[in-house]
């Protein structure tokens, strides 16, 4: 039996067929229309139906780019199921190089939103009844955010089985083990019953090649993993461990002023260690930093000025000590470059 054509946005997508489609929004002042720009690959098989979303912060453009090298990877031409993929939710901030909407409001938080609410609640409530009401999957890319740097890493509640095994799949070099947050997508996603992925890395407004190309690899991964897609060739040695933090915290500076440090992503620290000092206008010495745990920086602030209580180093923390000994003989200083 023939699968019927994929309905989305007004539009009726034949099997065998890939589509641009537009989600209409809202519009500019000038009643310039804004839209949410799809591609809906709609395959001839049966299988899962996956949304890849991208740019629900404005200004986390590294999302796109993965977006972008995997719609054109040779292993889409005969998916099994339905792929949606939405490069850009947060038209506004976009296109304002702001992660927030006109409203100041964070799209993020806005979820499941509301037909006749707010700006956001509105595209809230768009992208759940067009998108993730009709997929089993999705996943969710994301970037740190301004002056601010990611380590790669998946974010995911991993009390879930299924959602544990997508994680392997993905491969990113760490996973923080992350409750939901009211207002999120993943939370709202949930409660329809769909298995996502937040995947996160680099620096709002910059491109991360490790991160992107790690990104690619990821969701082609999880689309194998479903079924989707067909088992790709490759060496067993290829395959890297997964280290699963048991939570997180953030270093916050003890001082204003600048600083320095020879510290930076992927590396792992010690409990007491130092890993910056503050310093004044002078050079004087006013703070320094000390590792409170054993861990993996997995954030860290961009910007060398900082105020008392600012976010400086987001720490990973993992409940066998040996983790981290094994992540240094598998990861480099720089993070994401092989070894093998």
């Amino acid at each position: 039996m023939s699968r019927p054509p994929f309905k989305i946005g007004g539009k009726s997508i034949p099997i065998g067929t890939r589509q641009f489609v537009e989600l209409d929004v809202a519009a500019l002042f000038d009643l310039t229309k804004i839209s949410i720009p799809l591609e809906i690959i709609h395959g001839k098989l049966d299988g899962p139906t996956v949304f890849i979303s991208a740019a629900i912060h404005g200004d986390e453009i590294n999302g796109i780019e993965i977006i972008k090298k995997l719609r054109n990877n040779s292993a889409l031409k005969n998916i099994k199921g339905t792929l949606i993929l939405a490069p850009i939710v947060n038209v506004f901030g976009y296109n304002a190089k702001s992660r927030y909407l006109p409203d100041r409001r964070d799209l993020n938080r806005s979820f499941p939103g509301r037909m006749n609410g707010s700006l956001a609640g509105r595209m809230a409530h768009l992208f759940m009844k067009e998108i993730v009401r009709h997929c089993q999957y999705g996943i969710d890319l994301h970037t740190g955010a301004i002056n601010r740097q990611n380590y790669p890493q998946i974010r995911a509640d991993m009390r879930d089985e299924e959602t544990e095994e997508l994680v392997k799949s993905f491969g990113a070099p760490v996973v923080v083990n992350s409750r939901l947050r009211d207002g999120s997508l993943r939370e709202a996603a949930r409660k329809e019953g769909v298995k996502i992925l937040l995947y996160e890395g680099g620096e709002a407004l910059r491109f991360d090649d490790s991160t992107i190309k790690t990104g690619v690899k990821g969701c082609l991964s999880v689309l194998e993993h479903i079924g989707m897609i067909k088992n790709r060739r490759r060496k067993k040695s290829a395959q890297k461990k997964v280290f699963i933090a048991e939570g997180s915290q953030w270093l916050r500076a003890p001082h204003s002023g600048s600083y320095q440090t020879t510290k930076k992503l992927g590396e792992t620290i010690s409990k007491g260690e130092e890993i910056a000092v503050i310093t004044d206008p002078f050079g004087q010495i006013v703070g320094r930093v000390n590792a409170t745990m054993d861990g993996l920086i997995v954030g860290m602030s961009s910007l060398p000025l900082v105020n008392q209580g600012d976010a400086m180093f987001h720490i990973a923390y993992f409940e066998d000590e040996g983790d981290l000994e094994e992540f240094e003989d598998v990861y480099d200083e720089e993070g994401m470059d092989e070894k093998n």
